[in-house]
C-alpha cells in the first residue's frame, strides 16, 4: 500500500487545478485512446461531468462552448475529437488581448462618473424647451451632490456650473444664469443620515461580550 501512495510534489502539474485530479486523469485517459470514436464517447462523457461541477454557470452565454474549450486545454491541445464547436489553439491562449482604454473622458472629474457625461449628452439632443431645461437643472444639481460626497462640505454652485460647461464641451452655459441649486446643507442631510442609519445596522448585528 505504501508503494502505491501518490505525493502531489510527484503527480503532474494540473492545468486546470478549479477541476481537480480526477478530470485530468479523465482527461489524460482520453488522450490516449486510439479509437476516436471512442475518444468522442470519453469526451462527452468529460464535459458532462464538467458541467455538473458547475451548474450555476448553465445559463452563461457559450457555457457549452468555454466547457470544451476547457476540455482541450486540459489535454495541453492533445486530444483529437469532433467538437461542436472551433478548436482552440495554443496560439489564441497565448495572445495578449487588446488594451482597454479608461471610458472617462474627464479623468479630473471622475468623481461625477461616466452617467453623467451620458445625462448630459442626452439633455444636449433634446430640443430647448421646459423640458429640456428641466433635465439640465437635475444634472447639476446631481452633479452638486456627487461633488460633496467625494470632496468638501459646500460648493460654489458656480464651480458646477463650470464643470458642467466642460463636460457639456461649452453646450450647456449656466455660468451667467440666475438659476440656483439645491444647498450644500440639504444635500448633506441625506448623506449623514445614511451614514447615521448603516452605521445603527452595523451596531445592531454586532456581537457583545
Amino acid at each position: 500500500m505504501i508503494d502505491n501512495i501518490e505525493y502531489n510534489t510527484e503527480r503532474p502539474h494540473l492545468i486546470i487545478p478549479e477541476y481537480g485530479r480526477h478530470i485530468q486523469k479523465m482527461v489524460d485517459h482520453a488522450v490516449s485512446l486510439e479509437d476516436k470514436e471512442a475518444r468522442n464517447r470519453c469526451a462527452n462523457s468529460i464535459i458532462a461531468v464538467m458541467g455538473n461541477l458547475n451548474p450555476h454557470l448553465r445559463d452563461v452565454p457559450d457555457f457549452q462552448h468555454k466547457l470544451w474549450d476547457q476540455l482541450f486545454i486540459i489535454s495541453d491541445f492533445k486530444l483529437d475529437v469532433d467538437s461542436p464547436f472551433p478548436k482552440p489553439s495554443r496560439e489564441e491562449l497565448a495572445e495578449r488581448p487588446q488594451h482597454m482604454g479608461y471610458p472617462q473622458n474627464f479623468p479630473k472629474y471622475r468623481f461625477y462618473g461616466n452617467n453623467i457625461k451620458r445625462m448630459i449628452d442626452v439633455a444636449n439632443s433634446w430640443e430647448a424647451g421646459d423640458k429640456k431645461e428641466g433635465l439640465i437643472l437635475t444634472i447639476a444639481n446631481h452633479m452638486k451632490k456627487s461633488f460633496l460626497n467625494w470632496n468638501k462640505d459646500t460648493v460654489e454652485d458656480d464651480v458646477i456650473f463650470q464643470h458642467l460647461y466642460e463636460l457639456s464641451e461649452g453646450k450647456i452655459n449656466l455660468k451667467n444664469s440666475d438659476e440656483d441649486l439645491s444647498d450644500s446643507q440639504n444635500l448633506l442631510k441625506n448623506k449623514k443620515r445614511y451614514k447615521k442609519t448603516h452605521k445603527t445596522k452595523n451596531n445592531r448585528n454586532r456581537k457583545r461580550h
